[in-house]
């Protein structure tokens, strides 16, 4: 009796402690985004003086609370298909993509500031300076806003679109029509198309290449010693010239012949070290589809840290960008000012921002885009990691605008719809199943009955699901009025309390 009282104790206290643990993390987040908001008003006080410093004040919260929502919602479209693979655990994905972004914001970040906070509107025409301060709040907190729904309801969208529709809301609603840069939104509804398409197909076309050259051989083993040092090296050389030219633009305007020189050298460093590193792994192993894969693994890690480094820098701006414009316009009295620097407090506090909101909030959207569109491994989360990078070089040379978000979740799709489209339509795969050669032809001589149950079969195998092809492609839609719209409100809300 006194031993089952005994139990019976110990099992109250490990209950207390578990429920203590709980409450103790339910409590640390609050608490840590308290600290930040603080921390973001008390640089900004020690660094920002005048007759507006106080509209900084408010604004440098805005901006960490949009950091956040960056973190939380942006970062998932690099990590999903790795950890989707299993090729990263949700721990080690959110470590490597924490400092990744950081170093990338730090580093090289704020190169489209202009773009953000200049080049969507023509301030000097219609605005004051109180007016412009209000404009960029107001944008900064419908982005975050509706991101951070976006985020709740499971939609990945793209950061660039909901700031952008913030300004050209807040602007018209301050100025009129005549105060926004309409080319430049007519690129951002192009991009609605070109960003997923582009990065489907590339992503499709380089699944396919690794199904007809290595996994449908009747060698795998071999064909993945001759090809996978091939796409390693190219991996290489394209993040090579991506970094350079975009991630480092900031700190290097490199010639565009240095670039090529650097890709070039990179494709032929990394094929040399590659191969032996393919040799040595492949070593005895068997002539298996899940074996070779595992090839795939280390290439993918570095992909995935690779574009997240990309991704800190160019998409920092995002939160950052509306800051530093209500920055100089507070210190120099003017909502025209000739160039937006960027000081290192207000980017400091979007990284931070950024690696705080995916450590808090990011598993959510990483298992939607890795998990619950279509199933993942390495090969084919090596292919969307890759077409993401050579998506955006291939557009930036044709000056096609592109969203990183629509990229890489178009590229989930691209990947899923050709394993759906080889499944149900009798694609021969030469090393497993050469019979399906024939099974097309038997169609014809189909009777209504058996057309019916093979229809219902192939709708059986449908690996891509559609659910999540209308809500995302819905949240992308709106995303620019709705964040537009509520600019608006707030930008007239904001006016007639200070204004």
């Amino acid at each position: 009796m006194a031993k089952s009282a005994l139990d019976k104790d110990l099992k109250k206290v490990v209950q207390i402690e578990t429920a203590t643990y709980a409450r103790s993390r339910s409590l640390a987040t609050p608490g840590l985004l308290i600290v930040f908001m603080i921390g973001a008003v008390v640089i900004a006080s020690l660094s920002v003086g005048g007759p507006l410093k106080y509209f900084v004040f408010f604004a440098a919260v805005i901006a960490a609370y949009m950091a956040l929502n960056i973190g939380a919602n942006d970062v998932a479209n690099n990590m999903g298909p790795a950890v989707g693979s299993r090729a990263l655990t949700m721990t080690h994905a959110l470590m490597i993509a924490a400092v990744a972004e950081v170093a990338g914001a730090v580093l090289a970040g704020g190169d489209v500031v202009d773009t953000v906070s200049k080049n969507l509107l023509h301030p000097e025409k219609a605005l004051s300076v109180v007016s412009f301060i209000f404009v960029m709040t107001a944008a900064l907190l419908a982005a975050a806003l509706w991101i951070h729904l976006a985020t709740y309801l499971g939609a990945p969208v793209s950061t660039t679109h909901a700031i952008v529709g913030g300004v050209v809301g807040a602007g018209v609603a301050a100025a009129g029509v005549a105060a926004v840069e309409w080319s430049v939104i007519g690129g951002i509804v192009l991009s609605w198309v070109i960003s997923p398409v582009f990065g489907g197909l590339i992503a499709a076309l380089l699944l396919g290449f690794i199904k007809w050259q290595v996994i449908y051989r009747d060698d795998r083993v071999a064909a993945a010693r001759r090809w996978v040092p091939v796409l390693v090296a190219f991996m290489t050389g394209i993040f090579a010239v991506y970094l350079v030219s975009k991630g480092l633009k900031r700190v290097w305007n490199a010639p565009l012949a240095f670039v090529i020189a650097i890709g070039i050298l990179s494709f032929f460093g990394a094929y040399f070290a590659a191969r032996p590193w393919v040799l040595r792994r492949s070593r005895g192993m068997e002539n298996r589809r899940k074996h070779v894969a595992g090839l795939f693994t280390v290439p993918l890690i570095f992909a995935a840290g690779l574009l997240s480094f990309a991704h800190g820098a160019n998409d920092v701006a995002n939160a950052v960008g509306p800051l530093a414009a209500i920055v100089a316009s507070a210190q120099t009295g003017f909502a025209d000012a000739e160039k937006v620097d960027l000081p290192f407090w207000v980017l400091a506090i979007g990284a931070t921002g950024i690696a705080l909101g995916l450590g808090l909030f990011g598993p959510g959207l990483i298992r939607t885009v890795g998990e619950k569109i279509t199933r993942m491994d390495t090969i084919r989360a090596y292919c969307v990691a890759l077409s993401a990078a050579v998506t955006v070089l291939v557009a930036s040379a044709l000056g096609l605008p592109v969203s990183s978000t629509h990229i890489a979740v178009g590229a989930v799709f691209g990947v899923g719809y050709l394993r759906e489209f080889i499944t149900n339509s009798g694609v021969p795969n030469p090393a497993v199943r050469p019979r399906t050669l024939f099974l097309e032809p038997s169609r014809l001589n189909e009777t209504p009955e058996m057309a019916l149950l093979n229809y219902q079969k192939r709708e059986r195998r449908r690996l891509v699901r559609r659910q999540h092809v209308l809500g995302i492609g819905a949240a992308w839609v709106i995303t620019v009025p709705a964040a537009a719209i509520l600019s608006a409100l707030l930008y007239r809300v904001m006016w007639a309390i200070g204004g």
